[in-house]
Formats: structure tokens, sequence, C-alpha cells
């Protein structure tokens, strides 16, 4: 499409497009943005048309799909005036639930070995199965097996770590579900 083409066509279809936009959006500035942004994907994409006699068409189709796409943006992702949030929305809390590493490593520590050597290869080390069974010289369902039962037990050790424990330069309660049990 030659240049004078595209104004001729900017000149024709501008208005109809604005209005068009202008009561699906409801604002000035919305409107010239999603007429502007028809336009714009006209000029690199309009050469795809065959029929040129169906652009006003594209035209009003491709505004419409815009100005969709825009309210799903805005629903997932709303405008918010940070002059109108609360400083404590605003900070982000640490996650009381996480480990430091060494605390993580130190329990691994006390996995058995059998548990443990496959944990290390797998997590750490990045192995696939077929490669730790290969290592190992077991059977690949003794090592899924073993991995399994091994988070279990790192999980428990996690688990059983005592109220308190150093994550960064923080000191975070870990709060524990686990009720004393009596053994009478």
């Amino acid at each position: 499409m030659s240049e004078i083409d595209f104004q001729q066509l900017v000149d024709g279809q501008y208005a109809p497009l604005y209005r068009f936009a202008l009561s699906l959006s409801k604002s000035e500035a919305e409107a010239a943005d999603l007429t502007q942004q028809t336009f714009f994907l006209w000029a690199s994409k309009g050469d795809q048309l065959r029929d040129r006699s169906k652009a006003k068409s594209w035209l009003f189709t491709t505004l419409y799909r815009e100005f969709l796409g825009r309210q799903r943006h805005e629903a997932r992702f709303p405008k918010v005036e940070l002059d109108d949030v609360r400083e404590e929305e605003m900070s982000i809390l640490p996650n009381v639930n996480a480990f430091d590493s060494a605390i993580v490593l130190q329990a691994l520590h006390e996995v058995e070995q059998p548990f443990r050597a496959p944990l290390t290869l797998f997590y750490l080390e990045q192995f696939s199965y077929q490669e730790i069974a290969d290592m190992l010289e077991v059977p690949i369902g003794t090592v899924m097996s073993r991995l399994s039962r091994g988070k279990t037990l790192l999980r428990s050790r996690l688990a059983g770590l005592s109220k308190e424990e150093v994550l960064g330069n923080k000191v975070v309660t870990l709060q524990s579900n686990r009720r004393e049990e009596s053994n009478g």
C-alpha cells in the first residue's frame, strides 16, 4: 500500500474509528490511543489483507480486539495510585517458612546415607534418575523410591527444628503444627 493510499484510509476512517473507540472506552485519551494503535497495526500488517475492500471491517475488528486485550490486561494488572496505598501493603514480608541453605544442608546430612546420596545427586547435582541409578548401581525404581522416602525424611528433620532459627540476618520464629505427644 502506498503512502497516499494509507493517508486516504486514515483520512476516511479516523473519525468513525475514533467514535467507535470512544464509545467502547469512554475516555478520549484511551480512544485516541486505540485508534492510533489500530492504524499502526494496519501500517505493519495491512499488506497481508487480500481484499482491500475489507479494510474498513479489518480496522474496526482490530480496534475492538485491541480494546478487549487492554481490558483483559487491566483486569489482571489493575492500576493503583501509590498515594492511595498504605505503606504496609507495599512492603514485602519475609517467607517465614523458608529455610537458610545451611539449615537445609545440615538437615540433609542427618538423613541416612542410602537416602542422602540420591537426594544430593538429584537436587544438588541435577543428575537424572537413570544417571543416579547407574552411579549407585541400583535399579531406577530404587532411586525413585529412595528419593521419595528421602524427601519425607528431610521434611521431618526440617519440621523438627527448634522454634527459632536464623534466616539471613533475622531471627524468624517457625510455627509448627505438631503437638507434644506423651508416652504413657
